[in-house]
């Protein structure tokens, strides 16, 4: 771009970071309709129960060992675990461990996966700054928002050009949502999000590596630093979101600036989130689901001759893996999201572990999925048929997947998934005291209780 078009870009563009940050710093505590809230409340729920689960998980014990380099003082707690780190330290491996399993929330608009980078930023740092739940849930809202709309403005080219978009708009939530957290004003709040702009994380490469979850967790460390540096005075560009030369322009080419203030403050992003009853790329849960319906039906994987799956072409370049070697492969592969869901029935995080992955009947399912790409389908649909060694035929079309927007998960559900995840790590007990103490985290007078149940006994 040369300077000329630089300044031009820049002369068109609205005050995104102020706008931002004055809706971060002054919108009003709980400024919005209960159904928003409830949200809000599912989202922590769905996220904690995620971080909770894997908290034994090799990329978690790696990650906190490489934190102990740097011998931190015990300011936060590492959900599932007895440790404590710094604060910072803690968001970073909350937010790995919340994104670990695949298993978080999207916000399918943009496929960010939004709690992750916000949720694990601000409950360190609340711990540590002994703030109440009413503060959580307020800046889990507003900073989802904010993630969220930097995103809306930029899917999907920013996305296709390689950008892991939970990690690279995490850090601008994160930043929001800590900002608000310690009460900043507009100018810190300005310069934090400009802080947090240089600090985009993650390219969709790392997909299938213990670094795609470093993402958000990298994401939440970020975001929360720069809240940090931004209150002790640390400055940055007021324009760092929208300049010619800033993150958005730079690192996109669609900047559509209407989804910035589009109904800001009086509708948030947080009402389109959705939770996963399966625990790997959202993609796949179509096909899962499909799958799912023809065991229902009586069909048996020993049955089948072949399966054919048609998808919207985005199903293949993200999860076209067809021989994955172990469960993170096998997160990003709509051919064994296809042979767990006739063969179990479901995908939870058992069915993507390394000895189901290589079972030999899981292998060989796998390799009688024949997928092709349809334009005329959509991202949230699957044209799926099984064809059976007895010549019949059966035919199922998904159009929205359990766990969508247009058919979610209930709480009901979402209490289900919090218990498989958090049962075997913190006990039954702990983790029936625990959903109820989340369903009123907006009443809490401090998180002491809700971390007390959050540690293995």
């Amino acid at each position: 771009m040369s300077h000329a078009i630089a300044a031009a870009a820049d002369l068109n563009a609205p005050p995104v970071t102020k706008i931002l940050a004055e809706f971060v710093s002054s919108h009003p505590s709980q400024g919005w309709a209960p159904e928003v809230d409830h949200e809000a409340h599912r989202t922590f729920l769905n996220w904690l129960g995620c971080a909770i689960g894997a908290a034994n998980h090799e990329s978690v014990e790696s990650s906190l060992a490489a934190i102990r380099e740097f011998q931190p003082a015990p300011q936060a707690s590492i959900l599932g675990r007895k440790d404590k780190v710094d604060m910072g330290g803690a968001a970073l491996i909350n937010g790995i461990s919340s994104h670990t399993f695949d298993f978080d929330d999207t916000h399918l608009k943009t496929v960010i996966h939004p709690a992750g980078p916000v949720a694990s930023a601000i409950l360190a740092l609340g711990e540590h700054t002994n703030v109440n739940g009413r503060q959580i849930i307020d800046s889990l809202v507003l900073g989802i928002d904010v993630a969220c709309r930097v995103g809306n403005a930029m899917y999907p080219d920013h996305y296709h050009r390689g950008w892991h978009i939970t990690g690279s708009t995490g850090m601008l939530g994160s930043a929001a949502a800590c900002s608000r957290l310690m009460g900043l004003d507009l100018q810190k709040t300005t310069m934090a999000l400009g802080i947090a702009a240089s600090q985009p994380v993650g390219m969709r490469e790392q997909f299938g590596t213990m670094t795609k979850p470093f993402h958000p967790g990298g994401a939440a460390r970020a975001g929360q630093l720069s809240a940090l540096l931004a209150k002790h005075g640390f400055t940055s560009s007021p324009k760092a979101l929208e300049a010619g030369r800033g993150y958005m322009q730079t690192v996109s080419t669609k900047c559509d600036w209407s989804e910035i203030d589009r109904a800001l403050g009086k509708s948030f992003e947080i009402s389109l989130n959705t939770y996963k009853p399966f625990a790997c790329g959202i993609v796949i849960h179509p096909a899962i689901d499909a799958c799912a319906q023809l065991r229902a039906q009586g069909v048996k994987a020993e049955d089948v001759e072949r399966i054919e799956l048609r998808a919207h072409p985005l199903v293949l370049e993200l999860t076209g893996k067809k021989t994955p070697k172990d469960g993170l492969e096998g997160k990003f592969s709509v051919y064994h999201g296809c042979a767990v869901g006739l063969i179990f029935g479901q995908a939870g995080e058992g069915e993507y572990a390394d000895d189901i992955v290589n079972r030999p009947d899981v292998v060989a399912l796998r390799a009688k999925v024949n997928a092709t790409t349809d334009t005329s389908i959509s991202e949230a649909s699957v044209d799926v048929k099984a064809f059976l060694k007895n010549g019949k035929e059966v035919h199922i079309f998904v159009k929205n997947a359990i766990g969508s927007v247009e058919n979610p998960m209930t709480d009901t559900h979402l209490e289900q998934k919090f218990t498989s995840l958090t049962e075997p790590v913190i006990g039954k007990e702990k983790t029936i005291q625990l959903i109820s103490a989340l369903w009123k985290l907006g009443q809490a007078s401090d998180l002491r209780q809700i971390l007390s149940l959050c540690t293995p006994d």
